[in-house]
């Protein structure tokens, strides 16, 4: 049985300095997520999955992980998610951060972007609510 790749490519910009993104979004993520996203989980985000980091590079804001297990793996399609996310400051003092995410589709399957545009959602809204919190309080993450 064989796997295919298929990868899609996001950009993002935040007015947040790229080293607070960072601390934030990935090095204490499991103590502020928690925090910041108590609705999104009553609300029906998922709550339980499994993944293993593949690269943490503090000083060039590169982090890699791989989805091994639930999240959205619940599907018969998907055998796994790999996900490379990095962050560079930008001109105005915020910065510019790029997801690549390679899901591995399990042989007859195909996977298009509108078949996890939730799933995009759903990341997307939690990141939008740690930017919120980042705003909100300048002195977090400094």
């Amino acid at each position: 049985m064989g796997v295919n790749v298929t990868t899609f490519t996001d950009e993002f910009t935040s007015p947040v300095p790229a080293a607070r993104l960072f601390k934030a979004l990935i090095l204490d993520a499991h103590n502020l997520y928690p925090k910041i996203t108590p609705l999104m989980i009553k609300n029906g985000q998922d709550t339980y999955v499994k993944h293993k980091v593949d690269a943490l590079d503090e000083e060039k804001m590169v982090y890699a992980y791989t989805l091994i297990e639930g999240g959205e793996l619940a599907t018969d399609k998907i055998e796994s998610i790999s996900y490379n996310m990095t962050f560079e400051s930008s001109l105005n003092g915020g910065c510019i951060g790029n997801n690549t995410s390679k899901y591995h589709i399990k042989e007859g399957f195909e996977i298009k972007e509108e078949d996890i545009k939730e799933g995009k959602e759903k990341a997307f809204a939690v990141f939008k609510a740690i930017e919120a919190f980042l705003l909100e309080n300048p002195n977090a993450y400094v």
